[in-house]
């Protein structure tokens, strides 16, 4: 008689591939299918844009403090919100013309592509900087338990959706000839601190220049010149990053290091 059971095929198997014992094929996963659209898409290097999803652009804050204010309430947060648009705007002009600058190179590359982590606030104001200079640009998103976190501003083709924290940083890392680090809370502080530590201990040896944009900010956040004092890193770790406030130093060294660094190294990496 004959036996009406077909077996699965073990990639086909969704309770396996979903199970525990799967999870090192979840992982490569997360590995070879961006590595392979990447390479689609002749994509070798990236400046990555980190900073807080809540950040708001311009106009969406004036709006938000004209609504706190005929309400009565929040009037206090909305001017902060305001106050902090700064940011914004900075990341998507400074998206913008470093997206134009890289379109202009002799390259049959992609070459110097903004890359976020594909959400709101400051991670939008890049994508849409780059958007708006008609340039490729990329979302690095996460699977995290709050409403919908990307923008409509990534490139489509270049929109990735990662379970694992760790492969998502990996992708920031791996291809980055320069970062941006803006005003953020805790992701961006775990980002920046994953980077620092690599450059710190030689286990990146490509040249990675890190931009500390908003003095003011990081100032009152991170006491670097303590950590230097106390011991807990030497005082030229502090060199590690060059801060300001201004999008024309931000653009000009940004450039000023991918000439001289970045330009002959596309097979760089960690």
């Amino acid at each position: 008689m004959t036996s009406l059971h077909k077996p699965v095929k073990a990639y086909r198997n969704n309770e396996f591939m979903n199970g525990r014992d799967a999870r090192s094929i979840r992982i490569l996963s997360e590995y070879h299918e961006p590595a392979s659209r990447f390479s689609q898409y002749d994509i070798d290097d990236t400046i990555v844009f980190m900073g807080s999803a809540r950040t708001l652009s311009q106009e969406e804050a004036q709006n938000r403090l004209a609504q706190a204010r005929e309400r009565g309430e929040g009037v206090e947060r909305a001017a902060i919100d305001l106050e902090m648009s700064i940011y914004y705007e900075a990341a998507r002009t400074l998206a913008y013309r470093l997206t134009a600058w890289s379109k202009q190179l002799d390259s049959d590359k992609h070459r110097f592509v903004v890359c976020t982590g594909g959400g709101p606030g400051i991670m939008e104001a890049a994508n849409r900087g780059a958007s708006e200079a008609k340039g490729l640009n990329i979302g690095l998103t996460i699977s995290i338990p709050v409403e919908e976190f990307d923008n409509i501003y990534v490139t489509r083709e270049l929109s990735f959706h990662f379970h694992y924290f760790f492969m998502r940083k990996f992708w920031f890392a791996y291809l980055a000839k320069a970062v941006l680090v803006f005003p953020g809370g805790f992701g961006t502080l775990d980002e920046l601190g994953e980077l620092l530590t690599l450059l710190q201990t030689r286990k990146m040896r490509k040249h990675l220049p890190i931009v500390l944009f908003g003095k003011r900010f990081w100032e009152e956040i991170i006491n670097f010149d303590a950590l230097a004092r106390y011991g807990m890193i030497n005082p030229e770790d502090i060199d590690l990053m060059f801060q300001t406030d201004s999008v024309d130093e931000a653009y000009a060294y940004v450039i000023e290091h991918l000439q001289k660094y970045a330009m002959e190294e596309k097979g760089a990496r960690l």
